[in-house]
């Protein structure tokens, strides 16, 4: 029997096939075989799904390339990042496993989003030569970009002139905060932060969580790590929609025009707050006409402070609305204090 016909039989019979399977009933060479099965994708008899050791041929027919895929629910590999594109890597994890099959419009959208988003920013941002995926399927949708690269706190933190990891994450946090304002808007990081179950960045010595479970934000001091990790977590049951997070953020210009600051990240070892911090929290949030200032866990703010925001900060800025949330009796009095001055 011809190898081919013998390939195509064992089709018949099983859902996929393996090089390694022909060769151990051949005892053929492996680089034959290869060619042969080559061949037979070339005449759209087969087709190849995953890679490396998950590699397998199946028939090309629709129902069983469905069926084989849909086994498919993890994925690892790593690209060289020379003429790379986060299209075709998505495009590579639909084609070649059943992590993408069957999801909600809407879900399938959110990761479509968020994963060519962080993957075009390790491109763009990185300076790292390799970037590594992970992505699986079983109760959530799970993917991990990894470069190691400058790292994405020391790389705002040179070029913003930024004095620490810190101050880059609170920079990162508002929302259109770029390092290349020619190739992004810097609204990837803020959007996606909104629309997964949990975000992380590690990188430097430290770890940002966004729990949206939970709704709040966590910074760790870590391990220094080289480059950047971003781990992405959705359950395949959510019923997150992209357009609602966009529009919560956006004015009737469907322009990104909102954001939300928390404050509690601003407080530098004391309950009371300067003036240079309300100073670094205001900082480039010029450009938005909305401002939510979030005083969650704060028990009481200092007089300067909420003099610098509100009233020093707003007459140099009469058309940014600022709103205050969470706030403490203390809190508001004071916030209510340095307006009641402004009106005097």
């Amino acid at each position: 029997m011809k190898i081919k016909e013998l390939i195509l039989e064992q089709l018949n019979k099983r859902d996929s096939v393996r090089v390694a399977d022909i060769v151990e009933k051949t005892n053929f060479s492996r680089a034959y075989v290869n060619r042969i099965f080559r061949e037979l994708r070339e005449d759209g008899k087969v087709i190849l799904l995953g890679k490396a050791n998950q590699a397998r041929y199946v028939k090309a027919e629709k129902e069983k390339i469905l069926k084989e895929k849909s086994k498919i629910l993890k994925i690892k590999k790593s690209y060289q990042n020379i003429n790379l594109s986060e299209d075709f890597v998505f495009d590579e994890i639909k084609k070649n496993s059943g992590i993408l099959i069957n999801l909600e419009n809407d879900l399938f959208g959110i990761i479509n989003y968020a994963f060519t988003e962080m993957f075009n920013n390790a491109i763009d941002h990185s300076n790292s030569q390799n970037i590594e995926i992970n992505i699986e399927k079983s109760d959530n949708i799970k993917f991990s970009i990894i470069d190691r690269g400058v790292g994405i706190f020391n790389n705002i933190m040179k070029k913003k002139g930024l004095n620490s990891h810190m101050e880059a994450i609170q920079d990162l946090l508002k929302g259109k905060q770029t390092t290349a304002p020619e190739k992004h808007s810097g609204e990837g990081i803020f959007f996606t932060s909104k629309i997964a179950d949990n975000f992380i960045i590690e990188s430097s010595g430290k770890r940002l969580i966004f729990n949206n479970i939970v709704e709040d934000i966590f910074i760790e001091d870590i391990k220094k790590v080289d480059g950047t990790k971003i781990v992405f977590v959705i359950n395949i049951n959510s019923d997150r929609k992209l357009g609602d997070v966009f529009k919560e953020y956006s004015g009737d210009n469907f322009k990104f025009s909102k954001t939300k600051v928390d404050v509690r990240l601003y407080k530098m070892g004391s309950i009371y707050i300067s003036r240079s911090q309300a100073k670094r929290v205001m900082n480039a949030l010029e450009s938005f006409e909305y401002i939510i200032l979030d005083f969650k866990h704060i028990k009481t703010i200092g007089q300067a402070f909420a003099d610098e925001i509100f009233r020093v900060w707003q007459n140099n800025h009469p058309n940014v609305h600022i709103k205050a949330v969470n706030t403490v009796e203390n809190v508001d009095f004071m916030i209510k204090r340095a307006v009641k001055r402004d009106s005097i």
